[in-house]
């Protein structure tokens, strides 16, 4: 018997993903990298959580990359992955600088799903959803990545 894994990226990705994909009957063509560099949006947030209560991995993100208990990342429907970002509870103020690799959310309304850790350190995790700013700080890893202009893209994941 074979079975067949099918997602919207392969972890032998090289530099960024911004391959076209489709989930549940809609089509996500993800943007350039160049208008990725100049994006900022607000809108609401979620969280997500694709580990187990002792670290164990349930899921894989789209980068093919494992999701841990503690890790401080989130998914976006058509930024290309992998990106750092910005994202700012508008709520309550707080920032936090994380990494992108994953695709989703996949509920209208929704522009940015993050893992638990993130929500906790953005102040909503007990609420579920809060209004946020993601604002785009580089897009890529290695050699390919490209920075934002005029954004500080520096990065520390605690």
């Amino acid at each position: 018997m074979a079975l067949l894994l099918v997602s919207c990226g392969s972890p032998d990705y090289k530099g960024y993903q911004t391959r076209g994909y489709s989930i549940r009957g809609q089509h996500y063509q993800p943007m350039s990298v160049e208008r990725a560099l100049h994006y900022s949006d607000e809108g609401i947030a979620s969280w997500y959580d694709e580990s187990s209560f002792f670290g164990f991995v349930r899921g894989n993100t789209s980068l093919g990359e494992r999701v841990g208990r503690f890790d401080i990342s989130g998914a976006h429907k058509t930024l290309p992955i992998p990106c750092r970002v910005k994202v700012t509870n508008l709520a309550n103020g707080r920032s936090l600088k994380m990494r992108l690799n994953d695709r989703g959310p996949f509920i209208p309304g929704r522009i940015i799903d993050v893992t638990p850790r993130a929500a906790s350190k953005l102040g909503f995790k007990e609420k579920g959803l809060t209004q946020v700013r993601v604002e785009v700080l580089s897009v890529g890893d290695g050699k390919y990545q490209r920075k934002a202009p005029g954004r500080k893209s520096w990065f520390w994941p605690f």
